[in-house]
């Protein structure tokens, strides 16, 4: 009926968005968020380019052009040591963090009781759904010197107690740890899914010609997901340059801000703290095009080296 040649194109749409108006409202609440929450603050970017006023507000403040880029480039003497943090930690994490929960949904994958595989699927999962600042304070008491599980567990064995939270050369490594511990789990969500719509029948006929669990695993599994690992690989890529803000700012001390001061903390603490938005506003310009360039870098190496990409 919809597509009967007596009826005008614009009928046959209205009908066919009506026909399907939930999905459509759907739809436009996705648009709606990103319209609202992503793209209409953009506006606010212009701020970077002047010297911004209270008084004044944001299209009457002073333009500047170019002088707070300048300014953080040339004379701002934490800018370079907040960009090695963040780099420094999103490297760390791209090496340790992102294999993690390719690894551990390929053990789930191998159990062969689906009882089993729920409840440790459902154990991973927990972690993520609770917020940074309750498993940031679970984190610091596991860690606590006095009573702290690690440190009763050195103290058994003979040693002395260690201030993790206080020792810079520690804060690397607790804030990867901390981030498998917490998000390895939901993280193989899309793995698992990957995993399933993978031909059993490959499998079948690998048993068949004699190949074992690693075998299939390094020609099967990890080749039928290869796809998946790559678009996740390029979006890690692409934040590089943004560590998330509640870990390291429940996380770090004052005494750790040599090696723990990012660029989303560094943001909060001299834009709002400090009330230098401009400047503030030139960092999160400078972070997000070097995020695009990233990604952009990226995807292009992934289509030639393995002709798999994002666009």
């Amino acid at each position: 009926m919809l597509s009967a040649p007596g009826i005008p194109a614009w009928k046959r749409r209205l009908r066919l968005i009506l026909n399907n108006r939930a999905l459509y409202l759907m739809i436009f609440l996705g648009f709606a968020f990103m319209i609202v929450f992503r793209y209409l603050p953009m506006g606010g970017l212009i701020i970077a380019f002047k010297k911004y006023s209270f008084r004044k507000g944001i299209f009457g403040s002073d333009w500047v052009g170019l002088k707070q880029f300048e300014f953080i480039f040339t004379q701002n003497p934490d800018f370079y040591n907040v960009v090695r943090n963040t780099l420094v930690i999103n490297l760390l994490k791209l090496l340790f963090y992102f294999p993690a929960p390719i690894i551990l949904a390929l053990m789930i994958n191998e159990l062969r009781s689906v009882r089993l595989k729920r409840v440790i699927q459902t154990s991973v999962y927990l972690p993520h759904f609770v917020s940074w600042v309750v498993f940031g304070t679970i984190v610091i008491q596991f860690l606590s010197p006095t009573s702290g599980v690690v440190n009763q567990i050195i103290k058994a064995f003979g040693g002395e107690p260690i201030f993790f939270m206080q020792d810079s050369k520690y804060f690397w490594g607790i804030v990867v740890v901390s981030e498998i511990w917490k998000s390895a789990g939901w993280g193989t969500i899309m793995y698992l899914s990957a995993l399933t719509s993978i031909d059993q029948e490959q499998y079948q006929a690998a048993k068949i010609d004699g190949a074992n669990g690693l075998q299939m695993t390094l020609h099967i599994s990890i080749p039928g997901i290869s796809d998946t690992i790559v678009v996740l690989l390029l979006l890690q890529i692409g934040q590089l340059m943004d560590v998330g803000f509640e870990q390291i700012y429940v996380l770090a001390r004052p005494i750790v801000y040599d090696v723990g001061d990012v660029l989303s903390t560094y943001i909060y603490r001299v834009g709002v703290g400090q009330a230098q938005f401009s400047m503030t506003a030139a960092i999160g310009l400078f972070q997000s095009f070097v995020g695009l360039t990233l990604v952009v870098l990226a995807n292009a190496a992934c289509k030639k080296l393995f002709d798999k990409n994002l666009w």
